[in-house]
């Protein structure tokens, strides 16, 4: 069983400009389901399909299953979830022995800008950094699967 354990922030805006990102992946992704106990996602980043299963959330913790499918199956299973698809670019940065992944919405939730960073046991210690903000990994409004429907 895999399971996610995983930390979201929002990040301050005028600090992370800072940080001069470079390097980022685009990423589309959509959902077949977005029920709360069984989230099931299409995703494409470097043109690459992937599907992934969700179970629903134990306050940080939730089991995923994700599997490398063909780039063309993920495009029109994507024109499935149309036109809630979600539209991101993410940068990786290393700090304090943690990769944090910072997502930059575009579209309707440009402005938006999320990082997370997976940790491997609920007691880990994770320095968190000075551009991040308000910790929202328990607030249903940030999970993806809710911004992809909402407006």
């Amino acid at each position: 069983m895999a399971l996610e354990i995983e930390r979201k922030f929002l990040v301050d805006v005028k600090k992370v400009v800072k940080l001069k990102l470079s390097g980022g992946e685009r990423i589309a992704q959509g959902y077949l389901s977005t029920e709360p106990n069984k989230i099931v996602r299409v995703r494409i980043k470097k043109n690459r399909g992937y599907l992934t299963i969700k179970s629903a959330n134990i306050g940080i913790v939730r089991q995923e299953f994700e599997y490398e499918i063909p780039v063309a199956d993920a495009e029109e299973i994507l024109k499935l979830c149309a036109p809630n698809i979600l539209k991101k670019v993410r940068y990786k940065i290393d700090y304090a022995g943690h990769t944090w992944e910072v997502d930059i919405f575009e579209g309707r939730h440009t402005g938006l800008i999320l990082a997370e960073v997976e940790i491997n046991s609920l007691d880990e210690f994770v320095k968190i950094p000075d551009w991040v903000g308000e910790e929202v990994s328990n607030n249903p409004r940030y999970f993806n699967s809710n911004l992809a429907l909402s407006e």
